[in-house]
């Protein structure tokens, strides 16, 4: 019998240092790539930076520094209080990297998975802000692509932020492909990470996305925040995108009783099947969402208002017409012996 001898696989040496950055230590890691926390010595701030593993073959690498370089071109463009800010994107021997805000608080997939169960007010809050956040990149030519829970992050205090533009559309997109064929990708890249399930229609049988898909796609995260289910499930990846395509979710508000109508309308109204029957822009839905806010926060404060105008009912009712004349003469006639007094 032949013993071969193992030795064992040589230490990793500790990464210290990416670019001009301090490693801290490390946040996360997934199949693809590695999140540290640094620090930043020239603006003396803490940053998170995302890099990919080395044991990568040629064409994985390439593929993923193009994510990474898309992501960059994307969010980098971009200035809004709820998107992730980028810093910097930078290659230094092997490593290629992007240095951006570090934010602390926790995916909303992860709150999700663990069973939180979200107010209505607290989920229209939350999508109105992503809502604004989209018509911001909207309207500087980015379309996401993959809004999901996993892309959107929550602050400690709720406060939402887009992350994640490593497959959104811009004007100036790295990619292999022609623009008009490069749908394909959002679903592999969904297949990657995990079922498609927030998908919209169009990207569902391989047509073009835009504004309107991001659009399709918060409507499905407000809908699982609000009902505790996916719109659509399947085990097979090919039924779930036949379901999005081609089949209506229920009503939010038929699935959990506690949704209200006006705010089930406008997810029905952002899922709608149809690019062109759903809201137009991000910043329609942002004023829809935001006049049911509005509206409900008036509904609230007036019993409030009416509790504090009520008097006890054991409370003394006094009727100003029947004080008025025997306090006059009262006072009258004080004043008619103080006078008298005087004179005297």
């Amino acid at each position: 019998m032949t013993f071969i001898a193992t030795l064992p696989p040589p230490p990793q040496t500790k990464l210290t240092r990416i670019g001009r950055f301090s490693i801290k230590h490390e946040l996360g890691r997934g199949s693809i790539g590695v999140v540290y926390l640094a620090h930043d010595p020239i603006i003396d701030r803490d940053v998170a930076i995302k890099t990919f593993r080395s044991r990568l073959s040629m064409v994985e690498r390439k593929q993923h520094e193009q994510h990474f370089i898309n992501e960059a071109r994307a969010a980098g463009r971009l200035a809004h209080a709820n998107i992730v800010t980028i810093y910097e994107a930078s290659s230094e021997g092997d490593s290629t990297y992007i240095a951006m805000e570090y934010l602390q608080g926790r995916e909303l997939s992860k709150l999700l998975d663990a069973g939180h169960r979200f107010k209505p007010d607290d989920v229209a809050s939350i999508a109105w802000k992503i809502a604004d956040a989209l018509d911001h990149a909207h309207k500087h030519g980015v379309v996401h692509r993959d809004i999901k829970p996993a892309n959107i992050f929550l602050l400690d205090d709720h406060q939402p932020k887009i992350v994640d533009f490593g497959i959104a559309r811009t004007p100036n997109r790295i990619s292999d492909q022609p623009q008009s064929n490069d749908a394909p990708l959002t679903l592999f890249h969904d297949n990657i990470l995990g079922t498609p399930n927030y998908m919209a229609p169009e990207q569902a049988i391989g047509q073009t996305a835009d504004a309107r898909t991001d659009i399709y796609s918060l409507g499905a995260v407000m809908y699982e925040m609000l009902t505790f289910r996916k719109p659509f499930q399947a085990e097979d990846t090919d039924k779930l995108l036949h379901q999005i395509a081609f089949k209506a979710a229920p009503e939010p508000h038929t699935v959990e009783p506690g949704v209200p109508l006006a705010l089930s309308k406008i997810v029905v109204k952002a899922m709608s099947k149809k690019a062109d029957k759903r809201y137009q822009t991000a910043e329609e839905m942002a004023l829809d969402i935001k006049r049911h806010l509005t509206r409900t926060r008036r509904e609230h404060e007036r019993p409030a208002k009416a509790a504090a105008d009520e008097q006890p009912a054991n409370a003394p009712h006094f009727h100003t017409s029947r004080l008025f004349w025997p306090v006059c003469g009262v006072l009258v006639a004080g004043l008619i012996v103080a006078y008298t007094t005087l004179l005297r």
